[in-house]
């Protein structure tokens, strides 16, 4: 199970294209994960989520081919940020929340850290440390967090395992909790890992709202539960609920309007059979689990809703992607390396067919402030990204300033 290539430094990244394409436009993304539904459920004729079923997908792409990459709930979450694969400890949910060993990782050529544990050393990265790199801003947003950067003390029992009324959040939905690289800087984290309530004000202009965010509902409005603790319907019924109250927000949004792309999907489809533990587009096994879904090869098929100005709506793409594949989405959309199984070869990230629409006009007066221009402030954060120059800008800068010294030159 284990490849020939070992190395016990951080694994590079495989790089990501350079080249043009649809996601060359999409300058901020939104991911909103749902919890535990087969497609054939979710988006049926009779679906107890019209809005997600049937008005949301009238207004951008279905991906009805879209797939998780384990069971159960952990171990999807961590492949959506890091590209590693489920071992036996993440697909039980990290009951304690323990570490992962070795504590030095160890990489196979895939970029896969070898051993088994739920908090990942400081030296398996995640998009969110790509973005940093880059310049780039990125926050979480989970319902009922409360506290910012919240999670269980190394070695303890996790709490959140089961809802209590008014504190429905649940580290095991909230990935990046789960690496060393991010919680061991606990002012950052604590600035970047945020109660979804911070999400309202962030969307309110495009100096605060961030390039990457990514949105956990509680275990009632996520769908989890059913019922809820607090005598909510739960299931397909509150998480349609949820949406009808957050996506219009985002799509109202001028980051959105600008160059957004909002992805809602599932974590996983239910547990329990082989049925529900499909997968696609050659998903690998990894070093650590022989069996991702546990009952199969994968997460089941769970669909997912695109929606962007350069989508068209009402459109469906019968392409299929995973959870690594929106990984390479993301990480294409901001010209960062891939990680992990997101670099596996003739893995696609979405295309021209769920990008469907030609892109509007970039307004010249609004683009700095958005990623990779001129640096923009998180509330709460007091971290502005630094002033990026396009190379063609620093190319011109470079050749005015030799002008100028040889004209002083002569002059003098």
């Amino acid at each position: 199970m284990v490849a020939a290539t070992l190395c016990a430094w951080s694994a590079p990244p495989s790089p990501a294209s350079a080249a043009t394409t649809p996601l060359s436009s999409v300058k901020h993304v939104w991911v909103l994960v749902l919890e535990n539904e087969n497609a054939e459920v979710t988006f049926a004729a009779n679906s107890p989520a019209p809005y997600l079923s049937q008005t949301l997908p009238s207004m951008g792409v279905f991906v009805p081919q879209y797939f998780g990459v384990g069971h159960v709930s952990l171990d999807n979450y961590i492949a959506m940020v890091s590209g590693q694969a489920p071992n036996a400890i993440t697909q039980s949910d990290c009951q304690v929340f323990a570490d992962f060993a070795p504590p030095a990782p160890v990489f196979d050529g895939n970029g896969q850290a070898i051993g088994e544990g739920c908090v990942f050393p400081s030296g398996v990265k995640t998009v969110t440390n790509q973005l940093d790199t880059a310049g780039l801003t990125w926050r979480g947003y989970m319902e009922d967090m409360a506290t910012p950067c919240r999670h269980p003390t190394i070695g303890t029992q996790d709490t959140t395992q089961t809802a209590k009324v008014g504190d429905q959040y649940a580290t095991r939905h909230d990935p990046f909790m789960y690496f060393h690289s991010i919680i061991d800087d606990n002012a950052s984290c604590q600035s970047h890992v945020v109660d979804l309530s911070a999400l309202t004000n962030d969307l309110s202009s495009l100096a605060t709202t961030p390039n990457f965010s990514f949105i956990t509902p509680n275990l009632c409005h996520d769908g989890h539960d059913a019922p809820c603790v607090d005598n909510q319907p739960g299931g397909l019924v509150s998480a349609d609920a949820f949406l009808q109250e957050w996506v219009p927000k985002i799509l109202a949004s001028d980051a959105y309007k600008q160059d957004g792309m909002l992805v809602i999907t599932f974590d996983e489809a239910e547990v329990g059979n082989p049925s529900s533990a499909t997968a696609c587009c050659g998903e690998a096994a990894g070093p650590n689990s022989p069996s991702p879904g546990i009952d199969g090869p994968g997460g089941g098929r769970v669909g997912a809703v695109v929606l962007s100005p350069f989508t068209q709506p009402g459109s469906t793409t019968s392409t299929a992607y995973n959870h690594y594949s929106l990984l390479r989405t993301i990480e294409d959309a901001f010209a960062i390396n891939h990680l992990g199984f997101a670099a596996a070869s003739g893995l696609q990230p979405f295309g021209s067919d769920v990008l469907n629409a030609a892109p509007a006009a970039a307004s010249t007066s609004t683009t700095s402030a958005v990623g990779r221009g001129v640096g923009a402030t998180l509330p709460a954060t007091g971290r502005s990204t630094p002033l990026v120059l396009p190379a063609a800008m620093a190319s011109l800068a470079l050749m005015l300033w030799v002008v100028t010294r040889r004209r002083r030159k002569n002059l003098g």
